[in-house]
């Protein structure tokens, strides 16, 4: 376990290190000369200095997502399979004391959502829950990851960490993938949004990826919901988390997501503050610059718009045909959903705004051996 304590040890005396105000655009012009930056020049990049040097910044910042990743972009869509939830989270819609509609699809209703995703040509999926261990137990979720390798060749989970045997059971089961956002790496801000459940427990959820590689899966995925508190510190901290686990696991597939606060069921108010779409964007391209192999995400949150031109200059993965909801799309909605979402493009839209932009849509990245 000190492997873990030394990851959370180092993201947390980052977190503290720099005054991003301090920065000046000479830092920023030399922060921008080099290839290989450093924590300062990232958290220069990410800086207000670096505001007006944002055309710079996206432009080294293509260049190097053409140079890793070519022309490809990965294409995935979200499946939640429940809502239930025991966690008492401020800016959730699954908050467990939100009065929504909750549901939990059986596995034959799991099917029809599979097969409808399917039908589109998607190959890759990402299987959500709320993080409840009640309602949605380990081998639950593992009878719908081993349903899903029917019909899909990459399969990601975003649900509640658990520990590093229950990893390994659900990667045997056919996960490839675990994604866990931090929501914000402010230790105070984060007791304040979240007021019960195992996901007040700081610590746990911040080494929930470096258990999740232990139990053999290829990849994890990092992120904050920005907003919540300083967006520059948690934009930061995320990049440092995936830049230290990527050292101390070379091996690893390293992806970064962006998400931005939404609106949501009975909290229409809820908004990102003042993390707008240059500051988005500029936070995109200083990930890009600090993380050149990571997979970027943009993800339904923000408008067509903003996410076709994001994926031009340093996503890599975006995702398609989306409902948030629980079932829909073999069906009849069950469940509320967790947020509302910018962009209900289907797959086909989403795939010929990609050409039109002279990228290639990847449906299939991966062959699946067992």
């Amino acid at each position: 376990m000190s492997g873990e304590i030394d990851i959370m040890q180092g993201v947390l005396d980052l977190y503290d290190k720099y005054d991003f105000n301090e920065f000046t655009e000479k830092d920023v012009a030399e922060a921008l000369k080099k290839d290989e930056p450093d924590y300062r020049d990232y958290a220069c990049l990410l800086s207000p200095a670096a505001a007006p040097f944002l055309e710079q910044m996206a432009e080294k910042a293509m260049k190097r997502t053409r140079r890793q990743f070519g022309t490809t972009i990965a294409m995935f869509t979200p499946i939640y399979i429940a809502n239930y939830c025991e966690n008492q989270c401020v800016y959730c819609g699954f908050n467990c004391k939100n009065k929504i509609h909750r549901a939990k699809l059986g596995i034959d209703e799991i099917e029809k959502e599979y097969q409808a995703i399917a039908a589109t040509g998607l190959r890759e999926i990402l299987i959500l829950t709320g993080e409840s261990r009640k309602m949605s137990g380990i081998e639950y979720i593992g009878d719908a990851v081993e349903l899903a390798k029917k019909y899909f060749s990459l399969i990601g989970l975003e649900i509640y960490p658990v520990e590093t045997e229950e990893y390994e059971y659900l990667h045997k089961r056919g996960a490839d993938f675990v994604t866990v956002f931090q929501e914000t790496y402010n230790r105070e801000t984060y007791k304040k949004v979240h007021l019960a459940g195992q996901k007040r427990i700081f610590s746990y959820r911040l080494n929930a990826q470096e258990r999740a590689i232990q139990g053999g899966m290829r990849g994890v995925g990092f992120g904050a919901l920005l907003g919540i508190d300083d967006f520059r510190r948690d934009a930061f901290s995320t990049g440092v988390h995936a830049s230290l686990l990527q050292k101390k696991y070379p091996h690893a597939e390293i992806a970064v997501s962006v998400p931005r606060l939404r609106p949501f069921v009975n909290n229409a108010e809820e908004n990102p503050g003042d993390v707008h779409e240059k500051e988005l964007l500029q936070i995109m391209c200083a990930h890009r610059l600090m993380l050149p192999y990571a997979s970027i995400t943009i993800s339904t949150r923000e408008r067509a718009e903003f996410r076709d031109n994001a994926v031009k200059i340093a996503a890599t993965k975006i995702s398609a045909g989306v409902c948030v909801g629980i079932g829909g799309r073999g069906g009849d909605e069950k469940g509320d959903e967790q947020f509302e979402i910018s962009d209900p493009r289907s797959v086909e839209e989403i795939t010929a705004a990609l050409h039109k932009n002279g990228l290639q849509p990847s449906f299939n990245e991966y062959i699946r051996l067992i």
